[in-house]
């Protein structure tokens, strides 16, 4: 019979990001290998909470987490990655981290400080900038730009609000009945929707700014809510160059490792699997591979590992504190349900306790 992961000595797993699923599995793995956390910052800053940080600066205190809160048995590395090899991971301040198996879940770039300390004062520099102005500007009508424009009309309903978004409808990324729950959510808050128009922030002059139609828009603030990057351009020198799609995407098997890799596997925004990628997936693919990543430490057959089908999709967007916007299989519905659902603690308690933490308090 194989020997438990215990009575031998413990090999070594690197886990790259710090974010949803990289939280998960460096915190699910501590206790049966010896765990490393490279991350560009000191702590996990739960993303579905943060536009609700930017007008309650106090929400951030459970939302933003030390790393070494939920994983006193691991090894943290507050840097980026820049490469991997097939021994060793390579990080942006000259670490070079031996590995037995490795775990990508570096999702999408973001410009982040490195302490929490940082991060609260820059929920706070928001939340006093939203309090000062008049009139504020977001630009995209995705999931962020539209849960923003919620946020903020609840907290400040006396604030204008204008929300461009270069697409045809909001929410492009579900169906259009969800989208059209939205906006008429929006409307009904007199937020001032713009479809099917673009901003070039680099005109931006004294506060006025025109859309790609050349209608004029005056805003005291504006905050940026597109698309970003995929996090991997720092692997396209590397040995898994040839394992990113044309996305930019790493090609994994049902498994979850990266096709070619038997040891490295991916998870989170920056894996192929067509999916609408979201924290509650990424939550999926880490337990998936945490599970694997045990089997295979333990010397069991790979034929026990766990295999990742996606589910059936639901997404939920919040529009202030109380109300919703979901999408189930079956059924698009708005209204006090999915605010019930979502909207009131953003899962921000629920995400706290599979960290192993209090889900109310903020544990020193």
């Amino acid at each position: 019979m194989p020997k438990s992961v215990e009575e031998k000595k413990k090999m070594r797993v690197v886990v790259i990001g710090g974010g949803v699923g990289g939280s998960i599995v460096a915190y699910s793995l501590q206790s049966v290998a010896d765990v490393v956390l490279i991350d560009q910052k000191e702590y996990y800053d739960i993303p579905w909470a943060s536009l609700r940080s930017m007008v309650e600066p106090s929400f951030a205190e459970r939302s933003v987490i030390n790393h070494i809160d939920y994983l006193p048995k691991v090894q943290i590395i507050a840097s980026s990655a820049t490469n991997i090899t097939d021994r060793e991971v390579t990080t942006e301040d000259g670490q070079k981290v031996a590995y037995d198996y490795v775990v990508i879940a570096t999702g999408h770039l973001e410009s982040a400080p490195k302490t929490k300390a940082e991060r609260l004062n820059e929920y706070k520099a928001d939340f006093e900038k939203i309090k000062s102005v008049n009139t504020v500007l977001i630009v995209g009508g995705g999931p962020t730009g539209v849960e923003l424009a919620g946020e903020i009309s609840f907290a400040f309903p006396d604030k204008k609000l204008i929300l461009v978004h270069r697409g045809p409808r909001l929410l492009e990324y579900i169906g259009s009945k969800a989208s059209q729950m939205a906006m008429d959510w929006l409307t009904a808050k007199k937020v001032d929707v713009i479809l099917d128009q673009s901003i070039n922030l680099n005109h931006l002059n004294g506060g006025i700014v025109q859309t790609s139609s050349g209608e004029t828009i005056k805003a005291d603030c504006h905050f940026v809510c597109t698309g970003k990057p995929i996090g991997s351009s720092w692997l396209n020198e590397s040995i898994l160059q040839n394992s990113l799609n044309i996305h930019g995407k790493l090609v994994v098997d049902q498994n979850l490792r990266i096709r070619g890799h038997k040891n490295i596997f991916a998870v989170g925004d920056i894996t192929d699997i067509k999916e609408i990628k979201q924290g509650c997936v990424a939550q999926k693919h880490a337990h998936v591979t945490a599970k694997n990543l045990k089997i295979l430490m333990n010397g069991e057959s790979e034929s026990k590992m766990a295999t990742y089908k996606p589910g059936w999709e639901m997404v939920i967007v919040s529009l202030g504190r109380k109300e919703g916007v979901a999408q189930f299989p079956l059924i698009t519905i708005s209204g006090y349900i999915p605010g019930k659902i979502k909207s009131e603690d953003l899962f921000v308690g629920r995400t706290r306790k599979q960290l192993g933490l209090n889900p109310y308090l903020d544990e020193k």
